[in-house]
């Protein structure tokens, strides 16, 4: 082992992955789940329970490709108050010492 060179470390692809089912963060796959079972149990619809569920997968498998993080971001984005909106336009009032300056 050299005393001056860098440290190198493995690192497996498995300790990177986010964990899924059928693709889908597990988290959000549970979610679909649920909301499956709960349409079927108090609608007593087989046929919308699975279908919810399905679509609750498929919508799940996008947002786990384009963000594995996503529940956790919108859980956590009603905690924190809102520093600038830009579509809210306020007129801001300049003044110069000794001068007048109007729009």
């Amino acid at each position: 082992m050299a005393a001056g060179g860098p440290r190198q470390n493995k690192v497996y692809k498995a300790m990177n992955r986010p964990l899924t089912i059928l693709g889908a963060e597990r988290r959000l796959f549970f979610v679909a789940l649920i909301a499956g079972g709960a349409v079927f149990s108090l609608m007593h619809s087989l046929l919308g329970g699975i279908l919810l569920f399905i679509v609750g997968v498929v919508i799940a498998r996008i947002a786990t490709k384009h963000d594995v993080e996503i529940l956790r971001v919108l859980f956590n984005s009603g905690k924190f108050r809102r520093r600038y909106d830009p579509m809210q336009w306020q007129a801001t009032e300049i003044k110069i010492k000794g001068r007048n300056v109007q729009d």
